[in-house]
């Protein structure tokens, strides 16, 4: 994905340590960006040794955020200590940064974290998905808008193909064949604004109750039949690569 010019600069100026990566996460990464789409920017960074094992202790986490030529970029990074944490705790979020196909920054160091990243799917990664969905759901009930309703799809489908295929998929738009006929529909109308209404010619209330519980409901029984096991088997994999990068 090609920046705004000029926003990378003014992250790498602002930024108070070396990135190990950065990828664009949020409804660029979902598929449906529309016209007034902030620019999430997620990924890992490195203290140095000694705001690590000296008394004053660096930032496990960085966040930024700034007005760019009137597009909001909101940066969250966290240290490749904490990050790696947080990866090993069935965190899908932190495995679609990891992996997001929107790559602005990178190195070695990322490139061995997106070779480990198979070895890190669960099974229980699917209680992620499902905890996701329920709160986007709730939100959409209170909002009405299109926005948690496509969040709500879209990491229901993520947790399905996940469960069936050990593949993460972020994108919506390359999940569709998993979820009802409408959903091009609805991320057609989504691009036209970030935080519109339902449209009129919607489904449904009711319809969309019964989908999303179809949808949950399969996303219950994929994982009790998923091969994926119950506990990452990159674990020590991952304790080394965060141990090499300290002391290399």
């Amino acid at each position: 994905m090609n920046l705004p010019e000029g926003m990378l600069d003014a992250l790498a100026a602002d930024h108070p340590y070396p990135r190990a990566f950065v990828t664009v996460s949020g409804a660029h990464l979902y598929g449906f960006p529309s016209q007034d789409s902030d620019v999430d920017l997620r990924g890992v960074h490195l203290l140095p040794l000694e705001e690590i094992v000296g008394l004053e202790t660096g930032e496990e986490t960085v966040t930024l955020m700034w007005d760019h030529a009137g597009v909001e970029a909101d940066v969250v990074t966290h240290d490749l200590a904490k990050f790696c944490a947080l990866l090993l705790r069935r965190n899908g979020y932190v495995l679609e940064q990891v992996l997001s196909p929107l790559v602005v920054a990178t190195s070695p160091l990322h490139e061995e974290l997106v070779a480990l990243a198979p070895g890190l799917f669960t099974s229980n990664h699917a209680h992620h998905y499902l905890g996701f969905a329920r709160s986007q759901w709730k939100l959409f009930e209170r909002t009405g808008e299109l926005k948690p309703l496509l969040y709500t799809f879209r990491v229901l489908l993520t947790g399905v193909h996940l469960m069936r295929e050990a593949e993460l998929q972020a994108d919506l738009t390359r999940l569709t064949g998993y979820g009802p006929a409408y959903l091009p529909e609805l991320v057609e109308a989504k691009r036209e604004a970030e935080h519109g209404a339902l449209p009129a010619d919607a489904p449904s209330r009711e319809v969309l109750e019964a989908d999303v519980a179809a949808l949950t409901a399969r996303l219950e029984d994929e994982r009790g039949r998923s091969a994926l096991p119950e506990q990452p088997p990159a674990r020590r994999a991952l304790h080394d690569l965060v141990v090499r990068a300290r002391i290399g």
